[in-house]
């Protein structure tokens, strides 16, 4: 197996490699492990790493401190950014998703805190989650002018049904671990000091498996939510256009204002219609 620190230099993301088993840390504990575009380059370059590696059997995926397993996107990089560079953006974690869902390794996200908005999305694309008992869930799309395209809108669904997921989505509430896994949206709940523990048990566990067997199961069970690839291509575009424009700024601003958004001035007709 190759030592993780000799080929890669990181700065977003801690990564190690140890008896079949690759463990990517978002390390970045200071804003909540919120996600950068550096973040996300370090995120790639990791796991492009861990599928590379014929010895690697498993991929687990967590945050660095105590507080959060990611709190999502950056707010502050969204608040300049335009179409060109949000497509580009956003392509980047397409990238990222490609290498968790195609890669035939199976992959478990050891939620540790907050799992918000694009860091909710990061837990959904992999195979399975396993959560810290003080553990909070939910999206932030609609409340800071985005859209959770990149997996929300595609795999939660699949996972807690239709009206749930649109309470998730348009309502931007918060969940926590408890009513995570009896949503179906965890596969297990356990107390803060015994979550990596158990998290590199099911990690062993699966290294017991065929590798083989495993990357045909991944990829069958996978067929189904494949089918909706388009969705995420037309979502970065729809949400790339959107980048910029006074609705998404009054999002980004009343974020970083710490202030409630006022979208309901959009809500008024530029039309004058006479009768």
């Amino acid at each position: 197996m190759t030592q993780a620190g000799a080929i890669l230099e990181l700065t977003d993301v801690l990564y190690k490699k140890e008896e079949g088993i690759a463990t990517v840390t978002i390390n970045r504990p200071n804003v909540l492990n919120a996600l950068r575009a550096q973040t996300y380059i370090d995120l790639i370059a990791a796991f492009r790493d861990a599928v590379e590696d014929d010895e690697v059997g498993v991929m687990i995926l967590t945050g660095a401190g105590d507080r959060a397993f990611s709190s999502g996107g950056d707010v502050k990089g969204q608040a300049v950014r335009k179409p060109g560079y949000g497509r580009k953006y956003l392509y980047r974690l397409m990238e990222i998703y490609g290498l968790l869902r195609n890669s035939g390794k199976p992959t478990i996200a050891a939620v540790n805190g907050y799992s918000i908005g694009a860091g909710h999305e990061l837990h959904l694309i992999c195979d399975i989650t396993i959560a810290a008992e003080d553990a909070v869930f939910g999206q932030v799309g609609p409340r800071v002018g985005s859209v959770p395209i990149w997996g929300a809108t595609q795999i939660l669904p699949r996972l807690v049904g239709e009206k749930r997921a649109r309470e998730i989505i348009f309502l931007c509430r918060q969940y926590s671990a408890k009513e995570a896994y009896e949503m179906g949206l965890v596969n297990k709940v356990v107390p803060r000091d015994q979550l990596m523990g158990e998290v590199n048990a099911w990690a062993k566990e699966i290294l017991d498996k065929s590798p083989q067997s495993l990357r045909i199961a991944k990829t069958s069970l996978n067929f189904a939510s494949d089918l909706l690839y388009s969705s995420y291509t037309h979502g970065i575009e729809m949400l790339a256009l959107m980048y910029g424009n006074p609705e998404n700024m009054e999002g980004v601003t009343a974020f970083l204002e710490k202030r409630k958004p006022n979208y309901r001035k959009f809500r008024k007709s530029d039309v004058e219609v006479k009768s």
